[in-house]
């Protein structure tokens, strides 16, 4: 575009250029520029969400669902530390995102000004890069180039302060052109190397995980592992990676993994990561092999050379995104191997650790979970935060379809609502279903209001046990029976009464035998509904109750 236009003017235009169709925001005075030069771009969908937090949620949440960088606008000070929350997630998600601060004017920085923060100190081991705008002349190149890093690589989030004068200068600059993910395909020989590995073993395990699939690569991976034989984990929270009804598929190694699981992964002759970052949660607290050299032979295929290595060193690295490598590895046909009952092993583990099982209370999850499994599409989304509760989702809910799990790697609590959210925004015809914790939900339920101002039918379940109940069990495990600070009995608020105030159809739910038709009419509501279902407090895991988790801990007491 020719001519003089200022700062603010040019990034609504490269947002345009970009494909952005949708931004989130809290509105501040910081960034008055950006909403009305956003007032004239009506093709660009401006949220306003009730907490910069959730509205960091919905951004990442956005960018995980299209694969594009979610777009997030909050002000200064504390607008941006309270949206670091939902940063914190895009970087250990490795989601693409950019986070635009509102920032004070130049000629009051470095001096303390009201709500200042130097954002590079701040966020600068939360964000892939923090880029400050200095110069309105500099507005499409940092722009491009915030977009094209987000998508780069590892994919993550970029932060760009925008100080409140630049936004109002003019400059005449030409445009940038829309970002690219460069495919980052493996070599021929490296992929030929990985065949002869997986042909030699006989104890082969293939983990999947990360960002950057695709549809396409989704089903490559799927024919090669069950044309091959192969045996393939999820890695924590990556469970729609392969249909989980798949003869090939043996679990999720997450929090609270399947010991047998684990067994089968600790056990293997060969390990195939493609994709994940071996972090923590997904190694179980980094046990599953040795350190840095694991006794099994290793490949990781990740898109970041500087994480190959980080912890574990493998036989083989290969940098590569997991899409290009899962369509190269498929396109050579099955590997064929002797590991026929290792995989019948497996996935019998699966199938007894998923079967259903009664635990106290007059309402049963695994009941309630089978019953969505087989009323709801199979391309139904579902949404959670984080919490014991979703332990009924992960364990005992089968994901069918890519793109159907939105939750957060980084174990945040109140994800799921603003993931509800961003989830109807990009797939509208899609059902969308967030389960909450009682705790997890009041953390972001303000975004019903969010939801009902757009009409969004998104379906929220509460699982109210009136407790924290991660930390609770914890709790229990470590100090049994001296409860402290994780009952929220007695100041929860009515639930179904506060869904109400927001203009959401809810119900109390206190019987399995009533949740069908409670839902049937959640469901028939045109808009947000919400759904309190009455948990046991002793239904703590499925495993074992409160109060045999308690005993078992008092037992072991010295004394």
């Amino acid at each position: 575009m020719s001519g003089a236009r200022t700062a603010a003017r040019i990034l609504v235009d490269q947002l345009f250029l970009q494909g952005v169709d949708r931004v989130f925001c809290v509105p501040g005075e910081s960034f008055l520029a950006v909403l009305d030069a956003l007032h004239d771009s009506p093709e660009i969908e401006l949220v306003t969400c009730r907490h910069e937090g959730a509205a960091a949620m919905m951004a990442e949440a956005y960018g995980k669902l299209t694969g594009r960088p979610g777009i997030l606008f909050c002000s200064r000070g504390p607008g941006a530390t309270n949206a670091s929350s939902g940063l914190h997630v895009a970087f250990q998600d490795s989601t693409p995102m950019i986070m635009f601060i509102g920032q004070n004017p130049r000629d009051v920085m470095t001096r303390e000004g009201f709500q200042e923060v130097d954002y590079r100190c701040t966020f600068g081991t939360q964000a892939k890069a923090v880029l400050q705008l200095e110069d309105a002349a500099r507005t499409a190149e940092l722009v491009t180039r915030a977009f094209q890093l987000a998508l780069s690589g590892r994919p993550g989030p970029v932060v760009i302060p925008l100080p409140e004068d630049v936004l109002a200068e003019t400059a005449t600059v030409p445009d940038g052109r829309p970002a690219m993910r460069f495919a980052n395909a493996p070599a021929p020989d490296a992929v030929s190397r990985v065949r002869d590995m997986i042909a030699a073993a006989r104890r082969p395990v293939v983990m999947l995980g990360g960002s950057g699939w695709t549809p396409e690569a989704v089903a490559a991976i799927r024919r090669f592992a069950e044309e091959s034989g192969l045996p393939v984990t999820a890695s924590f929270r990556r469970q729609d990676l392969l249909d989980n009804d798949s003869p090939s598929y043996i679990g999720e190694i997450g929090l609270g993994p399947n010991p047998k699981l684990v067994e089968t992964v600790t056990s293997a002759d060969l390990i195939l990561v493609i994709g994940a970052r071996l972090g923590e949660i997904g190694t179980n607290g980094y046990t599953i092999m040795d350190i840095p050299c694991p006794r099994q032979r290793l490949v990781h295929v990740y898109p970041g050379a500087d994480e190959i290595g980080h912890v574990y060193q493998p036989e083989l690295g290969i940098v590569s995104d997991p899409a290009s490598f899962a369509l190269a590895l498929a396109a050579g046909g099955p590997v064929r191997g002797e590991w026929g009952d290792w995989l019948k092993a497996a996935r019998a583990n699966f199938e007894a650790w998923t079967a259903p099982r009664t635990s106290p209370g007059a309402i049963q999850m695994c009941e309630i979970m089978a019953w969505l499994d087989g009323n709801l599409p199979e391309d139904t989304i579902y949404t959670n935060g984080a919490g014991n509760f979703t332990v009924w989702l992960h364990r005992f809910h089968r994901y069918r379809r890519f793109g159907t799990q939105v939750a957060p790697i980084c174990g945040s609590m109140g994800y799921g609502i603003p993931a509800a959210l961003a989830a109807k925004f990009a797939r509208p015809d899609a059902a969308v279903i967030c389960i909450a914790g009682d705790g997890d939900f009041q953390m972001t339920c303000t975004e019903l209001a969010t939801a009902a101002a757009h009409g969004l039918k998104i379906r929220i379940l509460i699982l109210n046990n009136g407790m924290l109940g991660t930390i609770r069990m914890h709790q229990e495990r470590q100090y049994p029976a001296r409860v402290s600070g994780t009952d929220l009995s007695l100041g929860n608020p009515d639930f179904t009464a506060l869904a109400q105030s927001y203009g959401a159809h809810s119900e109390r739910v206190e019987r399995t035998a009533d949740f069908a038709a409670a839902f049937a009419r959640a469901d028939a509501h045109d808009g947000p509904a919400v759904l309190e279902i009455m948990i046991d407090p002793e239904a703590l895991t499925p495993a074992a109750s409160l109060s045999q988790i308690r005993e078992t801990a008092l037992q072991a007491v010295p004394g």
